[in-house]
């Protein structure tokens, strides 16, 4: 070989790496088998790239269509047949192969309660998933290039520092001397009944982009996200009966690079496949599930699993690592397994799962909105903030999402019909996020050291021995033995000279092989300007073939915007048409109720009108019979008077008549009439009405009324006198009457008759309706004559009845 120690090492150039290049985030569909085989499906794997889901029967269907077939497209869709060794073969091994290569990966399953989250990640005894099978093939290609034990330490700050095998000697020894029961490895690799035989040995993998002149160790971290606060699963507590000491929260940082970390978290330097399982299954029983309606395990916190691997080149002579913490390469995959979304009526949750739901439910809701603005931003052209502190599971992954690595998603879905309303929210969310771009990370310089020097190392430790003769045995006997030590020279020397032949023959070689190194070197420089003018060329195309991508992508995008705007324009023409629909109906119904009061109201018009003629001549007639009635009763007061003028007259002609003594004369002092003799008291007169006949009548009068000793009182036939009608009193009669007796406002006493017909009501009952009201009044005479009549006989003062006054109501 050409490599000579102590010599410098031949630098290389870094890898020319452009960070403006972006990645979609890869997105895959894993559909889940039918509980039972009768059981109705939702979903139909149409290719190996797109699925279509079917509305249930009886399923509600609103009006603008959100419930019919759809079809939704991923990166690759893995039907029910699929095993746990081809998932991993396209969706975890390329975060591996970046993970060896320094590059960082995030791998999260995403999905409703019960459709294999934690399957897809954990798996089971024969069947492993994502995580154990990623472990193992991270040390099958690590194996035989880690460094020992302590030599990588990571401090409390999210980095790595390197420690002298010394160093790393002294650390070993002092914490085996701490431990009160030693490890042996009998204990150490045994395993869990529960995850033994994980993955078959005809399934292993390894990666090929393994760097044999590097260092490699490997630290892992497990942590869960419950109830927005992140604990360490990992961190041993000690276990107190009788008041158990709950377990500290975890406060995320950000360290000198500007990347996210949970602070304060254990993480464990693991040597194999086997202790980092040990240790992640070690951290899973601590883990927060429950069991619900839906599922006997479910998951009630996001749990993130952290391999973080260390790398770092070997010093020039290949032995030991080199010194120097700038040339450390830290690289982590995060595995993922998010908490389902679930409803709390469909999972029976009470209590404290339904606040742990309602905690899941907001986490997932905030990294739909974080990947919702992230795909704005860049469609968009805005630049609006991402919410990414609202929840503990973003602000962790931000680094992620701003070009610090890949990143993937298995969508994991139950095809049974239960699931639909949800399943339906995945896919839409799924389908978005496939929209959203992550910048491609840098790739890491290399360090300039000259490649291959582990193995050259070996080759000189076991190949330049054999060159040499053997040494003779160097054990003394005998304080006179001159024989060992003489032997002891000879054989020093011969191996001196030896190696001085091999030293010029070395020299010479190395003298022959510079001329051709120099023809080489000069061969290889000019192959490197030509190199470097094609790529020159080929950067020019490449410009020019970015150019026309991005110029497709903008108008891919303008046309999908196109197509959006046109779907909510068809959407919102139809909302329109159908509102317009709707109000048209109405407007018809409007004109045809308007029209009906129209004709209600003209025929209206004409009742009333007739109405009004009918009232009219009634109230005509009315008035004639009052005029009439009025006028005789005039006549009636004129002839009174005239018969009284006559009486006077006769009764003044009689005193004048001679043989008679004049009367003596009157006294016009006294206005007021001569009082009535009390000596004879004049009976009233009764009247009868003359609105009785032959109907039966209610007589009420009030117990309020006066006197009645000189009124003149009506006699009311077929009559029930009552001081208060009662509802049997009334049921027996047909007609009533209401008594009243009151002063009037010349000082006369009247009675008053409130006249009325008793009719029979809708309810069973009677009513009383007042028609007519009569008046009763009697008067004194304002004078009193002494008058002879032919009988001889005197006539004292009298009563003079008056008209009755009627008025009636109509």
């Amino acid at each position: 070989y050409f490599y000579r120690k102590g010599k410098p090492p031949r630098r290389y150039p870094p890898k020319k790496t452009s960070s403006n290049q972006t990645d979609p985030v890869g997105v895959y569909c894993r559909v889940r088998p039918l509980g039972a085989e009768d059981e109705e499906c939702c979903i139909e794997v149409i290719s190996s790239t797109t699925i279509q889901m079917h509305t249930p029967e009886g399923f509600k269907t609103n009006r603008n269509g959100e419930y019919k077939e759809t079809q939704y497209s991923f990166k690759k869709v893995f039907g029910v047949s699929v095993s746990q060794m081809e998932l991993f073969e396209h969706v975890a091994k390329p975060l591996v192969d970046d993970l060896i290569r320094g590059k960082n990966g995030l791998l999260f399953t995403y999905g409703v309660t019960g459709s294999g989250k934690t399957f897809t990640m954990t798996g089971s005894p024969g069947q492993g998933g994502l995580l154990p099978r990623s472990l193992d093939m991270i040390f099958n290609s690590i194996g035989p290039y880690q460094a020992k034990r302590y030599v990588f330490k990571n401090d409390e700050k999210n980095s790595i520092e390197i420690q002298t095998e010394v160093d790393a000697l002294l650390e070993r020894q002092r914490r085996d001397n701490n431990l009160s029961v030693p490890k042996t490895p009998s204990t150490r690799l045994k395993a869990d009944p529960e995850i033994a035989d994980m993955i078959k040995p005809e399934e292993a993998s390894k990666s090929d982009g393994v760097d044999d002149d590097s260092s490699y160790s490997i630290f892992v971290s497990y942590v869960e996200i419950y109830n927005n606060y992140i604990y360490d699963l990992l961190e041993e507590t000690q276990e107190d009966a009788i008041k158990p000491k709950p377990p500290q929260s975890k406060i995320l940082r950000e360290d000198q690079n500007h990347i996210m970390y949970v602070a304060g978290c254990l993480e464990v330097e693991v040597k194999s496949a086997e202790e980092a399982f040990q240790v992640f299954w070690r951290g899973q029983k601590k883990r927060k599930v429950a069991n619900t309606r839906l599922n006997r395990e479910s998951s009630r916190s996001h749990s993130v699993f952290i391999i973080k691997l260390a790398q770092a080149p070997l010093d020039a002579d290949g032995d030991n690592v080199l010194q120097d913490k700038n040339q450390i390469s830290v690289s982590q995959l995060c595995l993922v397994d998010l908490a389902g979304s679930e409803r709390t009526g469909r999972t029976g949750a009470e209590g404290t799962r339904i606040r742990e739901a309602g905690n899941i439910n907001q986490s997932l809701l905030n990294l739909r909105t974080c990947i919702e603005i992230l795909r704005e931003n860049q469609m968009c052209g805005t630049n609006k903030m991402v919410p990414y502190r609202d929840s503990k599971i973003t602000h962790l992954f931000k680094n992620y999402f701003d070009g610090e690595g890949k990143v993937r998603m298995v969508v994991c879905v139950n095809p049974k019909t239960d699931d639909y309303e949800e399943t339906l929210l995945v896919m839409r969310f799924a389908e978005m996020t496939q929209e959203v771009e992550v910048a491609r990370p840098v790739d890491r310089p290399i360090c300039g050291f000259t490649p291959g020097r582990r193995h050259r190392n070996r080759q000189h430790k076991v190949c330049f021995p054999l060159l040499l003769p053997s040494l003779p045995s160097c054990e003394l006997t005998d304080p006179h033995d001159d024989i060992t030590l003489p032997r002891l020279i000879e054989a020093l020397k011969n191996r001196q000279r030896i190696k001085q032949m091999l030293m010029e023959e070395y020299s010479k070689t190395a003298n022959m092989m510079k001329p051709v190194l120099q023809e080489l070197d000069t061969s290889l420089i000019s192959k490197d300007n030509f190199i470097q003018e094609q790529n020159g060329k080929l950067i020019e195309k490449d410009k020019i073939i970015q150019g026309n991508k991005a110029e497709i992508e903008r108008l891919e995008k303008k046309t999908k915007m196109q197509e959006h705007k046109i779907d909510i324009l068809q959407k919102t023409t139809k909302i329109f048409e159908d509102d317009k629909r709707s109000l048209q109906h109405e407007l018809e119904t409007r004109e045809q109720r308007l029209q009906r009061e129209l004709s209600e109201k003209r025929r209206m018009e004409q009742r009333m009108h007739g109405v009004i003629s009918d009232t009219q001549f009634k109230w005509e007639k009315e008035c004639e019979r009052r005029v009439n009635a009025l006028q005789l009763e005039m006549q009636n007061k004129l002839w009174v008077k005239d018969e009284k003028l006559k009486q006077l007259k006769a009764i003044v002609t009689e005193s004048k008549t001679p043989g008679r003594p004049e009367p003596p004369p009157r006294q016009t002092q006294s206005a007021s009439p001569s009082p009535v003799p009390t000596t004879a008291p004049v009976r009233p007169r009764h009247r009868r009405s003359r609105s009785a006949g032959g109907e039966k009548w209610v007589d009420h009068k009030p117990s309020s009324s006066m006197d009645l000793g000189t009124v003149l009182q009506p006699v009311i036939p077929n009559a029930i006198q009552v001081s208060a009608p009662s509802e049997k009193a009334l049921s027996k009669c047909d007609r009533y009457v209401l008594t009243h007796q009151e002063v009037a406002s010349d000082g006369e006493i009247q009675t008053k008759l409130i006249k009325g017909d008793v009719i029979k009501t809708r309810g069973g009952g009677q009513a009383v309706q007042f028609t007519d009201i009569e008046t009763l009044k009697q008067e004194l005479t304002t004078c009193s004559v002494a008058v002879a009549m032919r009988a001889g006989s005197n006539l004292g003062p009298g009563l003079e009845h008056h008209a009755v006054t009627k008025r009636r109501k109509p």
